[in-house]
């Protein structure tokens, strides 16, 4: 059994732990094996400290919801101790975390194991995770493709038994789409719902920590541990109560509203996704779903919008990377302008790079107004998109992504062909609104290609989790029993 632990979901090692049949050093020893076994291909973990972990392990209180459950993080959430590079060489080999991250501390407040820190896009900077200045993930059910972004290394190491859950970032889908290409669980949660605090931040109006994993169960204990308001973040909601989030995903659907917005069934989804995504829905109505067809007529315009949005606030988040205070700093600098723009452009990988020129314009003098503040008010129209359609659904159901996962290599050349991959995520974190992609088949297996794993995604009102969780649970019981 031992040799197995990296495989089976939190539900299941907390029945093993709380009935000793394990111990949480077990499970910790289970995925370094598989780790050292796997990631020499799968390339998800940047750092990881096994003694660390077998010592914190040890004195995990099981009694805990989380009690001895090792969790993975992505490299932009800092963890006291131990080095942080959010996949960049600006900071690889130059810093390290001087705390730990409110998310950290809410986990090991559960009992659970802070264990690795796994690789992703540049600054969350991408959707692929081939942004990344430090190595290559590779998707664990075909490694010749992507298994997307930017939290590519926290969903492959799930898909890949190296984690038995993990926390990742949306900014724009960076959970629910490497969720979809890789097989398992990504669950974004609103705006606001877990803290920020600790997190190094891309775009702060639009960036949230969630939880990878294999089950929705398990997504929901997770949530439960991270979830609540933080006076070190100003931006996490004060007022809205957590939720014990496992009591929806023991709930059916039954009478649920499921919404189907008429633009994210498009012309251009590949047709195995699009299929799929039908096939679910009609289980979902055969179980009692109500389900109607629904309008979001500003979504044509979410991409533009996110782009001008992220790309400004990068610009100036960013700017605290200059070679002074901390992180790379090019040698020899002829005078201060030297020093900032040599070690921004030793530091910065292109898509950083391209994304902080993209940002300074939109906020600069002229096009501040032309841009940036019409993106702001497109921006509201979305917002308003969704709180109408919530008043008539309680959530909305389409894919994750267009397509399974693409090639390696195949976008890197058109930046705007990559973009267009959150095509169906972008528009959840605009509004602030919860998302969760759930596994909902496969394609056909060719000669050449293995079947790859298709997503399923369930968007909710602002503070809905449980909404979103009680479909995606009601999906999954139908799709295991398969």
């Amino acid at each position: 059994m031992p040799d197995a632990l990296h495989t089976l979901t939190i539900a299941q090692l907390r029945r093993l732990l709380t009935a000793g049949e394990i111990s949480a050093a077990d499970i910790v020893r289970s995925l370094d094996s598989a780790i050292a076994a796997r990631d020499g291909v799968t390339g998800a973990y940047l750092f990881r400290d096994t003694d660390a972990a077998l010592a914190e392990a040890a004195a995990a209180d099981l009694s805990k919801p989380l009690g001895g459950i090792p969790v993975g993080l992505k490299d932009v959430i800092n963890l006291a101790g131990q080095p942080l590079t959010c996949g960049s060489k600006i900071l690889a080999g130059h810093y390290t975390s001087p705390y730990d991250a409110t998310v950290v501390s809410r986990l090991r407040a559960a009992g659970a194991v802070p264990f690795g820190k796994l690789n992703m896009d540049e600054f969350a900077m991408g959707s692929s995770t081939e942004n990344s200045a430090l190595q290559v993930t590779r998707n664990p059910v075909d490694p010749t493709r992507v298994p997307g972004g930017s939290s590519g290394g926290s969903a492959a190491a799930v898909a890949a038994g190296e984690a038995i859950a993990t926390l990742g970032t949306d900014t724009g889908g960076s959970i629910r789409q490497p969720a979809s290409f890789c097989g398992v669980v990504g669950l974004k949660p609103s705006y606001g719902r877990v803290s920020r605090f600790g997190l190094v931040a891309y775009a702060s109006s639009l960036d949230q920590i969630g939880p990878v994993t294999r089950t929705v169960e398990d997504a929901a204990l997770v949530l439960n541990a991270i979830a609540g308001p933080d006076e070190r973040d100003s931006t996490s909601a004060q007022n809205a109560p957590v939720e014990d989030y496992t009591a929806a995903v023991r709930q059916d659907v039954k009478g649920l509203r499921i919404g189907l917005p008429k633009e994210y069934f498009i012309d251009g989804i590949d047709p195995e996704v699009k299929a799929a995504v039908e096939a679910a829905v009609r289980e979902l109505e055969s179980q009692g779903a109500e389900i109607r067809e629904v309008s979001l007529p500003h979504t044509q315009y979410a991409i533009a919008t996110y782009y001008i949005i992220a790309t400004a606030e990068a610009s100036a988040n960013l700017a605290r990377f200059d070679g002074i205070r901390y992180g790379h700093r090019c040698e020899n600098p002829a005078d201060l302008r030297d020093l900032y723009d040599r070690s921004r452009a030793e530091g910065f990988g292109p898509e950083v790079k391209r994304r902080i020129i993209l940002g300074t314009y939109v906020l600069s003098s002229g096009y501040y107004d032309a841009y940036y503040l019409r993106a702001q008010k497109v921006r509201a129209l979305i917002r308003q998109d969704f709180d109408r359609v919530f008043q008539e659904v309680d959530v909305l159901a389409c894919p994750t992504s267009p397509t399974p996962a693409f090639k390696l290599g195949e976008h890197t050349k058109d930046p705007l062909e990559m973009y267009l991959a959150d095509i169906f995520t972008i528009a959840a974190n605009l509004a602030g609104i919860c998302g969760i992609s759930v596994p909902c088949g496969h394609t056909a297996a060719t000669a050449d290609t293995p079947a790859l794993p298709i997503g399923l995604q369930f968007l909710g009102r602002s503070m809905g989790e449980s909404q979103i969780l009680r479909a995606a649970a009601g999906w999954e019981r139908s799709f295991t029993a398969r």
